[in-house]
């Protein structure tokens, strides 16, 4: 392996999942240097490539989703449901890596495209599966998003409200996607270990709902312990005053947090200049502080008003006391920690479109990642790819002619 190939440079992966959570997966094999197909249907491709059209999200010209969760791949448009096409999968699967699968269970017995089905091509083979409520038990059939199986199924939304009375809180595009992303990615490599001590292959699979249960993983244990949930109190109501939300006068908002409260409270009082709350009687002690939470958060909010959020960024982090910006998406292109620290990293191909995208949160030393390529447009790579797993120039006319294969070529020279 040369000094810049990626340290996944040696892996050839199939990725014929759709949407966010398995093509994340798969991306993050891709910024580590593997070689991703990204395999779509002929015709319109992944549904996901025309996402940012869809009610609610953001408008744009851009096709930004696609951009995120596919960079640094190759795309194969196969029509899998056709005899011809499946076939040809079927061959590249003998010399591919890894296969990223998360089409529903009844689909893939139905294609011949379980793990039962491929692993006889390729005892190596390793099959990484994503559903939506996993592969056993009487939903394991059930499709399922982000929001149904990770958020709402999970006690999430439940969970997060910001008041008891208030209705459960909707989740933004895509959070739980990703976290889901990262699951399936760990389980692969895990299974590429395995492989380099006994040879074999393997079939790893992750779903939305565990990964739910896994982030909300502190309360539903806390329930299954027995001990009953009792929903947040709005923040005026906050049980812990030192561990709430404020505003400042330029109608921004942070997240106090004083621990260790004892070491600290003191040093808060001298940053906002409030001394003398060390002795009202209603704040001397922590109990106190925590039983009269309500009247303390009246308190800062009128202090925490008088000053602008740059005011008491400076002071607070000065004095060593922890706070989190509420940070607006508008904010974070310019963010300068996001773009020193390569969480923000430059995107290429998209010139005068956009110049960056979301790094994968994992960073190996002394092994760079690849520079993030634009996604690949529909087709784009279908004749290379196939070349590239042995299939003779006339094999590939006759998959382009039946239709079961997509080229951006030919669609460029006129050639149906």
């Amino acid at each position: 392996m040369s000094e810049n190939a990626g340290l996944l440079s040696n892996l050839r992966v199939l990725d014929i999942s759709s949407y966010i959570a398995a093509p994340a997966a798969a991306m993050i094999l891709g910024d580590f240097g593997a070689d991703v197909i990204k395999i779509e249907p002929p015709g319109s491709g992944d549904p996901y490539r025309v996402f940012q059209n869809s009610p609610g999200n953001p408008a744009s010209d851009i096709a930004y989703g696609w951009q995120m969760d596919n960079r640094n791949k190759r795309s194969l448009a196969l029509d899998l449901a056709g005899g011809a096409g499946r076939t040809a999968f079927k061959r590249m699967v003998g010399l591919a890596d890894v296969v990223i699968v998360n089409m529903p269970l009844k689909s893939r017995a139905k294609l011949s495209l379980t793990y039962e089905d491929l692993k006889c091509l390729n005892p190596r083979l390793i099959y990484a599966s994503l559903t939506a409520y996993g592969e056993q038990g009487p939903e394991a059939d059930r499709s399922g998003f982000d929001h149904t199986a990770l958020w709402a199924r999970t006690g999430m939304m439940d969970t997060v409200r910001p008041a008891p009375e208030s209705p459960p809180s909707r989740s933004a595009l895509g959070m739980g996607d990703h976290a889901s992303g990262m699951t399936l990615f760990g389980a692969i490599m895990m299974a590429l270990y395995r492989r380099e001590i006994t040879g074999e292959g393997s079939s790893v699979q992750t779903n939305l709902m565990a990964n739910g249960l896994w982030c909300n993983a502190v309360q539903v244990q806390a329930m299954l312990c027995g001990a009953e949930y009792a929903y947040r109190p709005a923040r005026e109501q906050a049980d812990n005053a030192l561990h709430n939300l404020y505003k400042t006068s330029d109608d921004r908002w942070f997240h106090l947090v004083v621990i260790p409260e004892e070491k600290r409270w003191p040093v808060l009082l001298q940053v906002i200049d409030r001394e003398d709350l060390s002795t009202d009687t209603r704040f001397d002690t922590v109990a106190k502080r925590h039983a009269n939470a309500s009247d303390l958060v009246k308190v800062l909010d009128e202090v925490f008003l008088c000053q602008t959020m740059q005011h008491w960024q400076a002071k607070l982090d000065a004095a060593g006391i922890p706070l989190g910006v509420v940070q607006r998406l508008r904010d974070i292109p310019e963010d300068r920690q996001m773009n020193e620290s390569d969480a923000l990293t430059p995107l290429h191909g998209l010139e005068g479109q956009t110049d960056r995208t979301v790094n994968s949160p994992i960073w190996v030393a002394e092994m760079p990642k690849r520079p993030a390529q634009r996604a690949p447009e529909h087709g784009e790579h279908s004749e290379d790819i196939l070349e590239e797993f042995g299939f003779s120039q006339d094999e590939i006319n006759g998959l382009l002619q039946d239709g079961a294969v997509q080229s951006i070529k030919k669609r460029e020279q006129g050639i149906s």
